[in-house]
């Protein structure tokens, strides 16, 4: 039996096209295969690294033996270098995040005793008042975020919340945030870097294990930090918006649904053509030395993104995200370990160490969203 020859060569075409779909869902696979794409080892050497010369940098000894609590290095660190120890089928905590926890640990144990991280005296008012909001929020989210992974309330962690709860503004426009560090720095210490420090604050009580945000004696606390975070949404940066829509997966009620649906429409608008985003698009920058800003998309803007997405409920398959997860899978420097971020303040040598500050927030970040990813 004799068949058409454009019979056989429709089979032909199908044929093929059935091979390039395979072949294409081959690639697709091997995309999302975030350990193929990037070194976790290296991601933990450039963290531990990086936290244990900040612990030995004589600008950030306190009393007491202990370091200060930095926003853009030893919060990210505490954050997001335990969620390696599986991959890199660690024992335990590493040296320095040992000596970091102690450090918390002794800083909320002796609270009343300790100094502040900044002063009225040394720095001018109202930085006691100041560092003390700051630091009970970023106390609370680390040991908070400890427990979590023991499963267990603290003694000491119940201490760091009940600080956070005696600092929390009660009256006038800010009630419900925390009175917070600023030295004109951004993103973190800023006039906005209040409503940040609010989120982190509402991440730490939606992460403590044992139903903590379920306790009544807290209620009254929680709905004054809701009311905050709702109200002033609105006027926010976006990159704040993005840490309130990452705290709202762990404690439900920050955001309102319109205000989510909005906030991941204006997202997906930020998106950079190589899949990233860049941290000098989420909010009105503006260096002091005038210099350019970076218009490059960065591991800080994109992994806090993918992370508040990941656990905002958007899915794996979502063609954003996946950009973005493949952004981060293959723009690390593998040879450091690191992601690349700069400062939103002045033009910084990036190889220096203060011009690693905002590198060591996106090598974080990254870690966590790509851990996510898995």
């Amino acid at each position: 039996m004799k068949f058409p020859a454009i019979l056989i060569g429709l089979a032909i075409w199908t044929v093929c096209c059935l091979s390039a779909l395979a072949a294409d869902k081959v690639d697709a696979t091997m995309n999302i295969d975030s350990a193929a794409m990037w070194s976790p080892t290296a991601a933990a050497k450039y963290m531990d690294t990086r936290e244990a010369w900040w612990q030995k940098w004589p600008n950030s000894k306190r009393d007491h033996e202990t370091v200060c609590i930095s926003c853009h290095s030893a919060l990210p660190y505490a954050l997001a270098r335990p969620s390696l120890r599986k991959e890199l089928k660690e024992d335990g905590p590493s040296p320095t995040e040992q000596f970091l926890l102690a450090g918390v640990t002794k800083r909320v144990s002796l609270w009343n005793e300790v100094e502040p991280f900044y002063s009225d005296d040394k720095q001018g008012a109202p930085k006691s008042a100041e560092a003390r909001g700051t630091e009970s929020v970023l106390n609370a989210l680390i040991l908070a975020s400890d427990d979590a992974r023991r499963g267990h309330l603290s003694d000491v962690t119940s201490t760091a919340l009940d600080n956070l709860w005696a600092l929390q503004l009660k009256n006038g426009e800010k009630a419900g945030a925390w009175t917070w560090l600023n030295f004109h720095l951004a993103p973190w210490e800023t006039v906005e870097g209040q409503y940040y420090g609010a989120a982190m604050a509402a991440l730490a009580v939606g992460t403590a294990p044992d139903r903590y945000a379920s306790s009544p004696a807290i209620q009254e606390n929680l709905s004054l930090l809701k009311n905050y975070l709702q109200r002033n949404f609105a006027q926010q940066p976006l990159l704040n918006q993005v840490a309130a829509l990452w705290a709202s997966s762990k404690l439900p009620g920050l955001v309102s649904a319109e205000q989510r649906s909005g906030l991941i429409d204006a997202i997906f608008l930020k998106q950079q053509k190589d899949g990233g985003w860049s941290l000098t698009n989420l909010g009105d920058f503006k260096r002091k030395d005038n210099s350019e800003l970076s218009k490059a998309s960065d591991g800080y803007a994109t992994g806090l993104i993918v992370l508040a997405l990941e656990n905002a409920g958007v899915t794996q398959n979502s063609e954003y995200l996946g950009k973005g997860v493949a952004w981060l899978q293959h723009n690390q420097n593998k040879a450091e370990g690191f992601w690349p971020a700069s400062s939103l303040n002045k033009e910084r040598d990036p190889a220096s160490e203060r011009g690693r500050f905002m590198s060591d927030a996106a090598t974080a970040f990254s870690v966590l969203a790509l851990e996510e990813a898995h």
